[in-house]
């Protein structure tokens, strides 16, 4: 189950990157975080930056709202959105 939590007006969820994939998307849950296939190396900031553009895309929200919390060398990050419900980032993330 994702985990999502909602503090000061911004909500809060933790990803799973895996970089360097042949495709962009959604690959389902790893333990309590949503998996996601970049395309982008981990290089320089190249997946984090492309981290931030995929979920904003598929959340339809400014790049500006999506902020990686915590995690920016690892695999595994928080990812922080402003100015969103958490029912919205359920809908977008994890479509019925």
């Amino acid at each position: 189950m994702l985990q999502i939590r909602e503090e000061n007006g911004s909500v809060f969820f933790k990803v799973r990157v895996i970089p360097r994939a042949s495709r962009e998307g959604v690959v389902g849950l790893y333990e309590d975080a949503l998996k996601i296939r970049l395309t982008a190396a981990p290089v320089d900031g190249r997946a984090n930056d492309a981290c931030r553009a995929f979920l904003a895309k598929i959340m339809s929200v400014p790049r500006s709202q999506v902020e990686i919390f915590s995690g920016h060398t690892s695999r595994n990050k928080v990812i922080k959105v402003s100015g969103v419900s958490p029912e919205k980032i359920l809908k977008a993330l994890l479509p019925q």
